[in-house]
């Protein structure tokens, strides 16, 4: 290996490593926010939902698209909401092109005997997939307020009187909620997910929200206010999250979010890898989209601190993680071999560690989100610790498959909204198997998984002829993310 070629390897993976740290100091000061905010909550005017008259009209919006196993139970919890019938319109924006259509029809007629206001909206074809739907029922929602639910979302009875009332500020232009897990213990995978989830709509949306910085809708289980979708753009469709750029065109405009951790929204997660792929694909492709589209707005914003634009930047660089993190596992083989190639460099593997501080900052942050739900204690702490590494390394080994989807977001390649097929499971008795819309080939990464895998094999073995197991750990979780996501996802297509 030449020293000019070694020079490279170690710029881009220094580089990798650099963007990492930023990325970690800004969880660790979104920590700070949480736990200030925590300590101090700040009361918010409210509308008195014992006054007829101050009880605004609100749409539901259901956006639905070949949903046979969930719709029904969405539609019978949808129609326990506690809301006054002369006040609620319910919208099922029906894209479906199976055998659905016809039971979820037979579902609402029945639903429209009790007196409730409930519309079958039906289109031609599925432009603008799910943001052409919402814009569709948009045009003739009767609403000031409009909440969203996914298929898979099960909200409590009393979640418009937890929600609405925080619209009293004529500023909120949305009210999000956190989303719950029904089948949180489900599989190690339906673990992960939630550990990661539970992260996000903690740490994140309440350490940014604290401070006044950009948050994003999470596309479901939240409300708007009709005038923000329409004053900031209405949806658009050329992104694969139409809820995170929305979201941000609406803070743009001076809009204010209000994020509700203490409400739960409770939903379903993928079950099987190739529907936690298709989710995967579609939130960090758009991540990275959205952050073609949408950062040079962020930072020429004359109406925003600089504080917000750092953390909006960092949030619309979220997905971008995963090549960061990809280029610092597959660069750190060649790095192995440097440090003992090239004597005088070593100095540059003394910076380079500071990768471990990291890792040490993410730990302490999300500790705090997980006792925030699991609840403290040693007991809670040991499990936590085994959950983090179990989280970290399938997370690098969803490392390829993320870095594809962010690349292509960034190079401007389109692509189809594949839905996240549901499962209608709640524990470890109820089983995914012949469920219908599962992708049954294998996604051309898992060969490249499989080599992955083999290849940090050889990376733990190198520790051994060169005597040196700094990066023994790393390679270690690497092979067992890689192996886990491979087998995985050959077992699920057996």
């Amino acid at each position: 290996m030449g020293l000019t070629i070694a020079y490279l390897i170690i710029g881009i993976y220094s580089l990798a490593l650099v963007l990492i740290f930023f990325y970690s100091l800004s969880q660790l000061n979104l920590l700070v926010n949480y736990l200030g905010y925590k300590r101090k909550q700040k009361e918010a005017p409210k509308f008195n939902m014992m006054d007829p008259r101050e009880i605004p009209y609100v749409t539901i919006q259901l956006p639905i698209y070949n949903e046979q196993y969930v719709v029904e139970r969405l539609l019978e919890n949808i129609a326990c909401l506690e809301y006054p019938l002369s006040k609620l319109e319910i919208q099922v924006l029906d894209d479906s092109t199976d055998d659905s259509v016809e039971k979820t029809a037979a579902q609402i007629a029945e639903l429209q005997k009790t007196g409730l206001d409930i519309q079958h909206i039906r289109r031609e074809n599925r432009e603008g997939y799910k943001a052409g739907a919402l814009k569709e029922g948009l045009k003739i929602a009767k609403g000031e307020f409009i909440a969203i639910f996914d298929a898979d979302f099960l909200p409590e009875t009393d979640w418009l009187k937890k929600t609405v009332p925080y619209f009293k500020d004529p500023e909120i232009g949305v009210v999000q909620t956190r989303w719950g897990h029904i089948n949180r213990d489900y599989s190690i995978l339906t673990r992960i997910q939630a550990f990661a989830l539970d992260a996000h709509f903690t740490l994140e949306q309440v350490g940014r929200n604290a401070k006044g910085h950009f948050i994003n809708f999470n596309g479901t289980a939240g409300i708007w206010r009709k005038e923000c979708i329409l004053d900031a753009g209405n949806w658009e469709g050329d992104t694969l999250t139409e809820d995170l750029d929305l979201s941000y065109r609406a803070q743009l405009k001076n809009w204010k979010f209000k994020y509700l951790e203490d409400v739960e929204t409770p939903a379903e997660l993928p079950v099987v890898i190739s529907a936690a792929r298709s989710q995967q694909f579609r939130w960090n492709k758009g991540g990275a989209e959205n952050f073609r589209k949408t950062v040079w707005s962020v930072i020429t914003a004359k109406n925003i601190p600089f504080k917000t634009k750092f953390h909006g930047v960092m949030h619309l660089l979220n997905s971008s993680m995963f090549l960061c993190v990809f280029l610092v596992a597959i660069l750190s083989i060649p790095m192995l071999y440097i440090k003992n190639t090239f004597g005088h460099l070593g100095w540059i593997f003394e910076v380079t560690s500071f990768f471990i501080v990291s890792t040490v900052i993410l730990f302490i942050c999300y500790w705090f989100t997980y006792k925030s739900i699991q609840g403290s204690g040693l007991e809670n702490f040991v499990d936590y610790i085994r959950l983090f590494f179990t989280f970290f390394s399938v997370a690098l080994g969803f490392s390829l498959h993320n870095t594809v989807a962010v690349l292509e977001g960034h190079m401007g390649k389109r692509s189809e909204f594949v839905r996240t097929p549901k499962f209608n499971i709640k524990n470890l008795t109820d089983s995914w198997q012949g469920n219908k819309y599962l992708v049954t080939k294998l996604s051309p990464n898992t060969l490249l998984e499989f080599a992955l895998m083999l290849y940090f094999l050889f990376g733990m073995y190198s520790a051994i002829p060169l005597n040196d197991f700094g990066l023994f750990p790393f390679h270690f979780m690497l092979f067992l993310g890689f192996g886990f996501v491979f087998f995985k996802s050959v077992s699920a297509n057996a």
